[in-house]
């Protein structure tokens, strides 16, 4: 089972895009848990992360939210990243051959234009991560935020689509 992290700051809106992606999987008993972790938001970001039964670290960052979580299993993803009907089973196949860590396949409506795709360089964890809890808080004992997580990663890429988050500004 996987406990998912989402690192936010002002941000109610977007997390409310994802958290509905991920339904599918707490229905199906994959997810265990959805752990917030708050960079200072000044926005309405707690009020959707409790009222979808999220856990909400107001402080600590991802690092807390690693050490809380339940699971072995880690899935990261930036707020407003949206995960496509049954990534469940990809995801599920790929933590069974405990492997290593894993990002989703860029949606067709996801891509990026040919220009902005040779002139700059896509965020580390707009594909999201999968990635064990040992792994994750190695990284995070270095003082790593989530994307400083993802960065420099070994992946496999999963068959599961991802519609990536809008740049944060």
């Amino acid at each position: 089972m996987l406990s998912v992290l989402i690192e936010t700051r002002n941000d109610e809106e977007a997390l409310a895009r994802t958290l509905a992606s991920l339904v599918g999987g707490a229905v199906e008993g994959v997810v265990r848990e959805v752990i917030v972790c708050d960079r200072g938001s000044s926005d309405q970001t707690h009020y959707v992360a409790e009222h979808a039964g999220c856990v909400f670290l107001a402080e600590g960052g991802i690092r807390a939210g690693i050490a809380q979580a339940k699971g072995d299993w880690l899935l990261l993803l930036e707020p407003g990243a949206r995960l496509a009907d049954g990534w469940t089973d990809d995801v599920m196949r790929h933590t069974a051959k405990l492997t290593m860590s894993a990002r989703f396949t860029r949606s067709k409506a996801s891509n990026r234009p040919f220009w902005q795709r040779i002139t700059s360089r896509p965020r580390a964890l707009e594909q999201g991560l999968v990635i064990t809890r040992k792994q994750a808080a190695v990284q995070a004992r270095n003082g790593a935020d989530a994307e400083g997580i993802a960065r420099g990663l070994a992946m496999k890429t999963l068959e599961a689509e991802i519609t990536v988050a809008a740049e944060r500004r």
